[in-house]
Order: structure tokens, then sequence, then C-alpha cells
């Protein structure tokens, strides 16, 4: 890779945006690398590790052609206003492509194309658009984040029970980690990576039966899973301070999930990663510790 190769990370602050830049510091630590928020001030701890920082708006077109001035390849990690997804990323891949950049790579959804998840949507659509563009792009098809149980696991372990409405169905999540080691991976990989779509995924897949009794296991009381109709299950997260479009989004996936919409094969992500994926006990332990 070129010293003077320029990457840009989109949503900086976020929580996979800081795990992705801060693996392209270490992977990369010739190329320069930008990452783009609304508030730099609010990253300086990337900026000690020599990240360049810009402000950038998805709904700023200007802000995002000065982002991206000079960049050789973009990371447009989507969008987490639900319902103004495609527009948003409307606006970076025209930037990406004004700024002549070499390749954008795009956090989409695991088998975008045919998922039944309600939000796989406007990745479907962000896929089209990119392919429209005639940027040259690579999706990332990232599978749920294991993080989106554990974030709630001393709650649950608290109340004795895990909710939701995922019955038997079994999910294939991986830590916010591994996706991000994949991201910076492709991103800083020497082999053309313009056309290729990768479904990411963990390597092991579990029920919710099965994450409430690892909960039980490592803190040593009783956990158990309780399936709900997704309505009820969409009103309790509604009850604990969740926004009704978040809650509503969270219930049906995990009803889709119920059919095999979380479910993936994890080789693709093991081999970018160049390791196991992140066990389930392992990221049990760090939510509890």
């Amino acid at each position: 890779m070129a010293n003077k190769e320029t990457i840009v990370v989109t949503g900086a602050s976020g929580q996979l945006g800081r795990l992705v830049l801060k693996e392209l510091v270490a992977r990369a630590p010739q190329a320069r690398i930008v990452g783009v928020l609304r508030n730099p001030a609010k990253a300086q701890d990337l900026a000690a590790l020599g990240v360049e920082l810009r402000a950038g708006d998805y709904e700023d077109p200007a802000s995002l052609s000065a982002a991206f001035a000079g960049a050789d390849k973009v990371l447009l990690i989507s969008s987490n206003e639900l319902g103004k997804r495609t527009p948003q990323h409307l606006n970076v891949i025209a930037a990406a492509k004004a700024a002549g950049v070499k390749l954008l790579a795009y956090t989409s959804v695991l088998h975008a194309d045919d998922s039944a998840l309600n939000l796989a949507g406007e990745h479907r659509e962000t896929e089209a658009a990119l392919r429209a563009s005639g940027l040259p792009f690579v999706l990332l098809r990232n599978g749920w984040y294991t993080e989106n149980y554990t974030a709630g696991a001393k709650a649950a372990v608290d109340h004795g029970a895990v909710l939701g409405s995922a019955g038997q169905g079994k999910i294939a999540s991986a830590a916010r980690a591994d996706y991000a080691a994949a991201a910076a991976a492709v991103l800083t990989s020497t082999e053309d990576q313009a056309g290729k779509v990768y479904e990411l995924a963990g390597d092991t897949a579990y029920t919710l039966a099965d994450y409430a009794a690892e909960l039980a296991r490592q803190s040593g009381r009783p956990v158990v899973y309780k399936d709900l109709p997704e309505t009820d299950y969409r009103g309790i997260l509604e009850s604990v301070g969740l926004p009704a479009g978040l809650a509503a989004l969270l219930a049906e996936s995990d009803v889709k999930a119920s059919k095999g919409a979380l479910f993936g094969d994890g080789a693709t992500l093991h081999r970018l990663i160049g390791r196991p994926t992140t066990p389930l006990a392992a990221s049990v332990a760090a939510a509890l510790a």
C-alpha cells in the first residue's frame, strides 16, 4: 500500500466507526487515516491516535465534499437514522464519486438482497445506488451484533429473564470488533476489492435460550428465556425507554430471527479477520464485567 494512501471512515464517533479507525491505525501506520463525524471535538481520543478528524454530516453534501477531499478509499458506515438512510447514503455516494474515490466500502446487512428484515430495505436501496453510481465498491454485509443482546445482559441477570420474540431461531452474531476488523482488512487489502460482496456472520449460532443459559452459567444466578408475542415485546422495549421506531425494529427482527433471518455462515468473516469470531461466552463475560 502506498504511503500516501488516504482512507476515510464516516460515522467516526460511533461504536463501529471508532473500532474500525483503531484497527486501521494499527494495520496501516503509513496511511493517512481520516475520521468523518458531525463534531470532531467529540473524538479527541481518536485524534490522539493519529486519526485526522474532519467535520461531515450525511445530510450536508457540501460538508461531505470537503471531508472526502483527497480520499482514495471511503468506508460508508450506514446511518442509524432509520427511514432517512437512503437519501443520506446517496449524499455520501455522490460526494465520493465527485472526489474520485477509488473504492467505496459499505456496511450493509447479511443477505441484503433477499433478507426478510424490514431494515434490509434501505440497505438494498443503497446497494442499488452504488451499482448505478459507477463507483468501484465493495459490500460488507454485516450480520447481527452480539452487543445487540449483551447490552442488556446485566438487566437480564437482575430480572432473571431474557425477553424476546425469536423462538428457537438460530442467531449467528459476532462482536462489533469482529466486523470492524473485517472492514479494516478489506480497506487495507492489496487485492482488488471492487465488486466483492462479503456475507459476514459469527462462527457459531445460538438461540436466545442458549444466551440465557450462558448468562446463568457465568452469573451463577437463574436466568431463563421468555418468548413473547411481537406486540408484547415491542411494548416492553418502549416501556424501558427505547424510541417507538427502534423498539418496533428490534421486535420485528426477533420475529424474523425465529425464521432464520439472523443465521449465516461464519466462514467468510473468520477468513477475513484471520481468527475465530468472538465466542458468545467472551461477549457475555465482557458485558457482565
